[in-house]
C-alpha cells in the first residue's frame, strides 16, 4: 500500500515538474504565435498590394474547390480523373465565369453543393464584404496608432501629470504607416472611417441574406406552383430546393452556372421564374452601386441610427469602398445599363423574333426570353436560347456588353472628368503614371488580343479541319466571355463539322470544352485576369495613338 503512495506521489510530483517545465515555453509559443500574427495582418494590411490578397484568395480557394471537387466524385465516375476540367471548374466557379468543361449533370449532389460554397465565395457582393473587413482591420489599427501618436503629442504635459513616459512610448514604424496613410483623406478621422466602415458592413451582410432568402423562397414557391417547371426537375431527377439554392446564388453572383445541362433553355416555358432571376441578376452586379445607395438611404430615414447610416453613405467613398457611388453616378449608371438593355432588346427581338430559336413560343414568352438573355449578357451568363443559331450581329453586341465595366456610364464631359472617373490629380496623377509599370503595362484590350491570338494558334489545327465550330467569332466570344466572367458560349456542333469522320458526340458544356490543355490554360488565366481586371484599368497610357 505504502509503495503505490510512493507511486502516485513521484507520478503527481513528475506531472507537476513537467506542468511547471511546459507552462512558461507554452506561454512564450503563444506569444510568439500571437505576435507573428498581428506582424503577418500588419505587414499584409500595409505593405502588400490588394492585387496579391485577392489573387491569393482566389488561387486558395480554387485549389481548394479542386481537391473537394475530385474528392467528392461519384464512385467510378469518369471525372474523378479528369483533373484539369475539374481544376477548370473550380475555377470558373470561383472566378464567377461559369465557363463549363463538364456537364452540369455529371457532377454528384455534394459537389453541387461544394460548387455553392465557391460561387458564394465569388460573388461580387460578398468579396467586397470581405475587402470591408480588411479594410476595418486596417482602420482600427490606423485609429489606435492615431491615438498613440497623440499621447505622444503631448508627452510634455503628460510629465507635468506624473504619467510615465515609458507608456507613451510608439513604434516609430507603426506611427509612419499611421500617417502615410492617414494623409489620404485628412478631413477625415480614421475613428469616423471605422465607423463607417462598420456600419457598411452590416448592411452589405444585410444584403446578402435579403436577397438570398427571399430569392430562394421565391424560386422554391415558383417551382413548386408552376406545372411546367416542376416536370423539368421531376424529370432530372433533382430536388427543387436545391435547385432553387443553387440557382439563387448563382445568379446573385452572377456566376450563370445551374444545375441542368440545357441550362435555362429548360425553363423557356416558364417565364415567371425568368422574371423572378433577372432582379438577382441585376442587384449581384451591375446594379450593385445604386441598389446600395438606395438601401443606405431608405435605412437612413427609418432607422434609429441615422448618424452612422449618414456617416456611410456620405463618406463610404473616403473610407475606400468602391461600391458607394454618390447619387448622381448612380443615376447615371441606372440610365446608362438602361439604355444597354434597351439597345440590346430591340436589336435581340428584330433579328430573331421569327428564327428558329424562338419556335414554340407565345409572344410573351418571347418577350421575356429575350429580355433575360439581354440582361445576362452582364454579366451573370445564364442562356434562354443556344447561341450558335443566334445571328453574328446580336453576339458582336453582347461582345460589346461582356467586355464593359460593370459601372460603365454615360454622363457630361465636365461631371464625367470630376467624379465618375476619381483619377488622381496634381502629383499623385504624376506619380502613378510615371511609375514603371504605368509605362510598360498594356491596355485590357491588348492583353485580350494576345489571348485570341494564342487560342488561334493552340487550336489551328481544329480551325483548318473544323472551321464552323473553330471560327475566330467563337473563339473571341469565348475568350471575351472568359474575361468578363460570363459565361456566354457558342458550344459545339457535330452537325456543323464538314467532314463526319469518326465518333462525335453532341455535348452540354462550353465549347471550351473541346480545346486543348493549352488553349484550356488560357482560359484558366484569362478568367483570373477578368477577375481582378480593376487593377489594370490604367494599363497602355504609354501608347500615343495620334
Amino acid at each position: 500500500m505504502s509503495s503505490m503512495k510512493k507511486l502516485i506521489h513521484s507520478c503527481h510530483y513528475a506531472g507537476s515538474q513537467f506542468c511547471n517545465w511546459v507552462r512558461p515555453r507554452a506561454a512564450r509559443l503563444l506569444r510568439l504565435c500571437r505576435d507573428s500574427i498581428s506582424w503577418l495582418s500588419r505587414f499584409l494590411l500595409f505593405h502588400v498590394h490588394p492585387f496579391w490578397i485577392q489573387l491569393g484568395y482566389y488561387l486558395a480557394v480554387s485549389l481548394a474547390g479542386y481537391l473537394v471537387l475530385k474528392a467528392t466524385a461519384r464512385d467510378g465516375s469518369e471525372l474523378r480523373h479528369r483533373d484539369l476540367d475539374l481544376f477548370f471548374t473550380s475555377v470558373s466557379a470561383t472566378t464567377a465565369s461559369s465557363m463549363s468543361t463538364v456537364e452540369m449533370e455529371e457532377l454528384s449532389r455534394a459537389q453541387l453543393l461544394v460548387m455553392i460554397v465557391l460561387m458564394l465565395l465569388s460573388g461580387e457582393v460578398f468579396t467586397s464584404l470581405l475587402e470591408l473587413q480588411l479594410l476595418r482591420l486596417k482602420l482600427l489599427k490606423q485609429s489606435r496608432l492615431d491615438e498613440q501618436a497623440d499621447r505622444r503629442s503631448g508627452f510634455v504635459d503628460c510629465i507635468e501629470l506624473g504619467i510615465p513616459s515609458s507608456a507613451q512610448k510608439v513604434d516609430s514604424n507603426q506611427h509612419n504607416e499611421a500617417k502615410a496613410v492617414s494623409v489620404r483623406n485628412p478631413n477625415m478621422s480614421n475613428k469616423l472611417k471605422y465607423d463607417a466602415a462598420t456600419c457598411l458592413s452590416q448592411v452589405v451582410l444585410g444584403y446578402i441574406l435579403v436577397f438570398h432568402v427571399l430569392g430562394s423562397g421565391l424560386i422554391t414557391l415558383y417551382v413548386y406552383l408552376d406545372r411546367d417547371a416542376k416536370q423539368v426537375l421531376e424529370r432530372k431527377g433533382l430536388r427543387g430546393d436545391l435547385f432553387s439554392l443553387f440557382t439563387m446564388v448563382s445568379t446573385f453572383a452572377s456566376c450563370g452556372f445551374v444545375p441542368l445541362n440545357e441550362g435555362m433553355v429548360a425553363f423557356r416555358k416558364s417565364p415567371g421564374l425568368l422574371l423572378i432571376l433577372i432582379p438577382q441578376v441585376l442587384a449581384g452586379n451591375t446594379l450593385y452601386a445604386p441598389c446600395l445607395h438606395a438601401a443606405l438611404w431608405a435605412l437612413e430615414k427609418a432607422s434609429a441610427k441615422r448618424k452612422e447610416l449618414g456617416d456611410a453613405l456620405r463618406n463610404g467613398r473616403d473610407v475606400g469602398y468602391f461600391h458607394l457611388l454618390g447619387s448622381v453616378r448612380c443615376r447615371y449608371i441606372c440610365l446608362t445599363a438602361l439604355l444597354f438593355v434597351t439597345v440590346q432588346l430591340v436589336l435581340f427581338c428584330g433579328l430573331e423574333w421569327r428564327s428558329g430559336i424562338m419556335s414554340g413560343l407565345t409572344p410573351y414568352q418571347k418577350l421575356v426570353c429575350s429580355l433575360f438573355q439581354v440582361v445576362n449578357s452582364r454579366y451573370a451568363g445564364e442562356s434562354a436560347f443556344d447561341l450558335s443559331m443566334v445571328s453574328p450581329a446580336v453576339l458582336v453586341l453582347f461582345l460589346v456588353m461582356m467586355y464593359l465595366p460593370p459601372y460603365t456610364s454615360f454622363a457630361p464631359e465636365k461631371y464625367h472628368q470630376k467624379v465618375v472617373l476619381g483619377r488622381p490629380t496634381g502629383n499623385a496623377a504624376h506619380h502613378q503614371s510615371s511609375t514603371l509599370g504605368g509605362y510598360f503595362t498594356l491596355s485590357q484590350i491588348s492583353y485580350l488580343v494576345i489571348c485570341v491570338v494564342g487560342v488561334c494558334i493552340t487550336e489551328r489545327r481544329a480551325m483548318v479541319d473544323d472551321p464552323l465550330n473553330f471560327s475566330a467569332l467563337n473563339i473571341a466570344v469565348e475568350v471575351i466571355s472568359a474575361y468578363g466572367n460570363v459565361g456566354f458560349t457558342t458550344g459545339y456542333s457535330c452537325e456543323r463539322r464538314p467532314k463526319a469522320e469518326g465518333y462525335c458526340k453532341d455535348a452540354t458544356y462550353g465549347f471550351v470544352g473541346r480545346w486543348s490543355k493549352t488553349g484550356k490554360l488560357i482560359i484558366v488565366a484569362v478568367m483570373f485576369f477578368g477577375k481582378l481586371s480593376k487593377f489594370s484599368k490604367r494599363g497602355g497610357q504609354a501608347w500615343d495613338l495620334s
